[in-house]
């Protein structure tokens, strides 16, 4: 009788309580209460976020391994499975969001779409896919939906509908390493800033007086730790975790201009929620801390060429031949050099979900549940 009570108790009072614990680490069991209407999403960004813009709209091909979990074949993500954005998606209980540019997909886009691009940046303005040019499309998909809705097409979305939905943007990253990579000095490179946020503001603006009012902005990540960086740089100078200390602290730079933007956006734009959702302490802290998370070789590419330390080439990138991909994409933080693993995509996501890392703290389904 006694062993037998000491049994439940350690399992009501242990075991369940763990479980729990363990559960709510995993971001596709952390379902957020889309309780008040369907979620829709519209996303712009680069290849962070990209499901398949860069394959559909250029024909760019993206081949195995990537995808090879999850989805078990190429579908224009940069990595081995799924992305932060999927991740988030699936929180929700909603399905993925379509890139715009698939033609190919069948997607009525009733959840949204994703406008993000590969490689995309905010300057030049006009080049293909800028954020300027994904607002452009942005305004032409909205426009010719609200026309078909008011010709009696069922099922698509209204304007309440893009008045109540999500405006994601996650941008920047390419316009700071494109920078570095014209070798511009540091200083250069800190004095475009301005001009990048900019065109997040004007972006922001744009999507406002188009009656958008829910904004969830992601800030840039530690691009100095990047395997291609580390490869590409010579004469670089290291931090104590092996990334590059000019590129991570151009970083901090930018997200302390989107901050203070996203400050501003909250005072200036009347009944506008602005989220803003600090990836750069997320991922930096999976490298500073990477064998907590069960990461073995941080600043390694799964799938590459070359091996250690790096195992990054320019000319044998992950997909082309000659490349090689591990075994165990779990063990690492890096995909591609470049991207992330699903592994780490999903403890990223686990961190956004959790609120932690958004000012003001706010739940991912706050646009949707009530």
């Amino acid at each position: 009788m006694h062993s037998h009570f000491l049994s439940h108790f350690f399992l009501f009072f242990f075991l369940v309580p763990l479980l729990c614990l363990l559960l709510l680490s995993f971001p596709h069991t952390v379902h957020c209460q889309c309780s008040k209407r369907p979620p829709v999403i519209f996303n712009f960004g680069d290849s962070n976020s990209d499901t398949g813009g860069l394959a559909a709209g250029l024909g760019f091909p993206i081949n195995s391994p990537n995808g090879r979990i999850f989805f078990h074949r190429s579908t224009g993500r940069f990595s081995d499975g799924r992305l932060l954005i999927d991740l988030l998606c699936q929180s929700l209980n909603t399905s993925f969001v379509s890139p715009y540019l698939d033609s190919l997909g069948g997607s009525k886009f009733t959840n949204g779409a994703n406008f993000a691009v590969a490689g995309s940046a905010t300057l030049p303005k006009f080049v293909p896919f800028s954020l300027t040019i994904q607002l452009m499309q942005f305004l032409h998909y909205k426009a010719r939906t609200l026309e078909l809705v008011t010709a009696g097409s069922g099922n698509l979305i209204n304007d309440e509908g893009f008045r109540n939905a999500l405006y994601m943007i996650d941008i920047g990253q390419n316009d700071l390493a494109d920078s570095f990579s014209k070798n511009l000095t540091y200083v250069q490179v800190v004095k475009r800033i301005p001009s990048i946020i900019t065109e997040i503001k004007n972006a922001i603006n744009t999507l406002y007086n188009q009656g958008g009012r829910n904004f969830w902005i992601h800030n840039t990540g530690p691009f100095g730790c990047l395997p291609q960086k580390l490869s590409l740089v010579q004469n670089k100078d290291l931090d104590p975790y092996g990334c590059i200390s000019s590129y991570n602290s151009a970083a901090r730079v930018f997200n302390e201009g989107l901050h203070h933007l996203c400050i501003e956006m909250r005072s200036e734009l009347k009944d506008a929620n602005v989220v803003y959702v600090d990836i750069y302490s997320i991922k930096y802290d999976l490298i500073a801390n990477a064998t907590k998370y069960g990461f073995s070789s941080p600043l390694m590419a799964c799938c590459g060429f070359g091996g250690p330390p790096y195992n990054y080439n320019i000319k044998v990138t992950c997909g082309n031949p000659g490349s090689q991909a591990c075994d165990d994409g779990s063990k690492f933080i890096s995909w591609d050099g470049i991207h992330h693993t699903e592994a780490a995509n999903t403890i990223i996501a686990s961190k956004v979900l959790s609120t932690a890392y958004s000012t003001p703290r706010t739940t991912f389904d706050f646009f949707c549940r009530s």
